[in-house]
């Protein structure tokens, strides 16, 4: 049986998913806001995070949030022990093309994108992504994404690492269930749903007034 692969991302209102966690996560590119789901402080979304992490799991990360990861849930003391537990158990699959090792237990190091479909059809649990921006596109565009949970807070960052960066292929996602919490995070869950469809028959005829003519002389000679 395949084992799906779920990514489960933390964004603002502009697509930023950069370091939600804690305020020393990852300053890269001078992002100042780390730390901005705890921040928020929205407990309407610990049913979705307990359903994601309640059934048996393995984690595919990209090297920094596993160095983050490794750096942090090893160590947790109180409360949020049990978390560190879970994750520490957890299978890590880390796409990575470094040698540097991989000391936190139960990691195990993928070279490339295309050894996702043998993870996919190998034995354990189903698969899980959290934080790691720069594997979306890459799942996205090979197919290999089966859902996507966003957790979409109502807040605007401006400046950092986005979920999406617009080099992934044009593609239709279909919404399988949705709900907002209390404080106005819209919680959103997604399956890939095939290309683009064609414009429709109905479609409106665009204009060839003379007017729209000019314009698009203008976008062609880029001076629009």
């Amino acid at each position: 049986m395949t084992r799906k692969l779920t990514g489960a991302a933390f964004v603002s209102l502009d697509g930023v998913m950069q370091a939600p966690g804690g305020p020393t996560e990852d300053p890269t590119g001078g992002f100042d806001e780390s730390g901005w789901v705890f921040r928020m402080d929205d407990d309407g979304i610990n049913d979705t995070l307990g359903a994601l992490f309640g059934a048996p799991y393995d984690l595919l990360l990209g090297r920094r949030t596993y160095d983050i990861f490794a750096a942090y849930w090893p160590y947790v003391e109180g409360e949020n022990a049990f978390m560190g537990e879970s994750l520490t158990q957890a299978g890590k699959y880390v796409l990575t093309s470094s040698d540097a090792p991989l000391e936190w237990e139960n990691s195990h190091r993928l070279s490339a994108i295309d050894k996702v479909p043998a993870l996919k059809q190998s034995d354990g649990p189903d698969l899980l992504i959290q934080g790691s921006s720069t594997l979306y596109p890459q799942l996205l565009d090979a197919g290999l994404l089966d859902r996507l949970v966003l957790m979409t807070f109502p807040i605007v960052l401006g400046k950092g690492k986005r979920l999406l960066d617009g080099a992934m292929s044009a593609g239709r996602l279909k919404l399988v269930d949705h709900r907002v919490t209390g404080k106005g995070t819209v919680i959103t869950t997604y399956e890939p749903d095939g290309t683009i469809p064609p414009m429709p028959a109905n479609a409106p005829e665009p204009s060839t007034s003379e007017r729209e003519m000019a314009r698009r002389a203008r976008v062609e000679a880029g001076t629009w």
